[in-house]
């Protein structure tokens, strides 16, 4: 991924964020009202997030949070999170991404058994939501300008600088920590990454509801609320917006046959993905491959 990149992924994220010796990266997140979601996804890494421009809606493990302008969150690793906002608004946010392997956490001392491992198996629910009123507040907003002014930065020893502000910013949320007591949540939660999973390894076959339905124990009426309730969008809009994004890629990465590319992200109608593809971009796929052509 680039440097300043926007968090839209759809399903469990498996690109790196940063190098594997300094795994953190810097995005900037864009809502606008020709992109209003960030789509559910979760990840290996943690983000520590400032939003700098106008208000939205975060959902952090099935719970949503109304978040404004200035407030701060930290989205802990392995959890799902989704972003929106409203039609005819814009957010705007920066975030940091990192492994908690870059503080420690792949250590066998105290600081990563006592800390850093809980936090990463989800044994310990740090608060997530940081507003000006929280009492945390004025001195992780103070860390995190710090990290902002140092990321960038080309001063000898800048990543153990960054590092320390990082742990800094974990210490700090853990004096508000409590141990995790929202099992039901964590079991739906587990159940959505179980389908989401599934998806993403099957979304070039034909997958059914009642396939689906099997993996979480539910009935096909009731996984389709199931679904739509955490995901905002039926589980066939899912399964097509994935595969719309898979084609994508694949274009993007020389494909140029549309019939090839539309089987192989699991299309069997070549006139219906040309529709699915004209509707979330405007344009046919003919035309986006036309656009990826050098200019002579």
């Amino acid at each position: 991924m680039k440097k300043l990149h926007a968090l839209a992924l759809t399903q469990k994220e498996d690109a790196k964020h940063g190098e594997s010796f300094f795994p953190m990266q810097k995005y900037i997140t864009k809502l606008t009202p020709g992109h209003q979601t960030v789509i559910t996804h979760w990840h290996e890494e943690a983000e520590l997030t400032f939003i700098t421009k106008g208000n939205c809606l975060y959902q952090v493990d099935l719970i949503d949070y109304q978040v404004n302008e200035g407030d701060l969150l930290f989205i802990p690793p392995l959890v799902l999170h989704s972003i929106s906002i409203d039609r005819c608004k814009e957010m705007i946010s920066e975030t940091y991404v990192f492994h908690t392997n870059f503080l420690g956490g792949n250590s066998t001392d105290i600081c990563s058994t006592r800390y850093l491992v809980p936090i990463m198996n989800q044994e310990l629910s740090m608060p997530c939501l940081i507003t000006p009123m929280h009492p945390a507040y004025p001195s992780l907003l103070d860390i995190f300008r710090k990290i902002t002014s140092l990321y960038n930065g080309t001063e000898i020893g800048y990543e153990l600088a960054l590092k320390s502000l990082l742990l800094q910013a974990v210490f700090l949320l853990l004096q508000f920590s409590k141990k995790s007591t929202s099992p039901d949540a964590r079991t739906s939660s587990g159940k959505l990454k179980l389908v989401l999973d599934y998806i993403e390894l099957h979304y070039p076959e034909p997958i059914s509801i009642s396939e689906l339905a099997k993996l979480c124990y539910f009935s096909e009426y009731h996984f389709m609320r199931f679904f739509k309730k955490h995901m905002n969008m039926t589980c066939v809009e899912y399964i097509n917006n994935l595969r719309l994004e898979k084609s994508v890629e694949m274009f993007e990465q020389g494909n140029s046959s549309i019939m090839d590319v539309s089987l192989s992200v699991g299309f069997r109608n070549l006139s219906y993905f040309h529709r699915a593809f004209k509707k979330k971009y405007d344009m046919t796929p003919l035309t986006f491959l036309k656009q990826l052509q050098p200019k002579g």
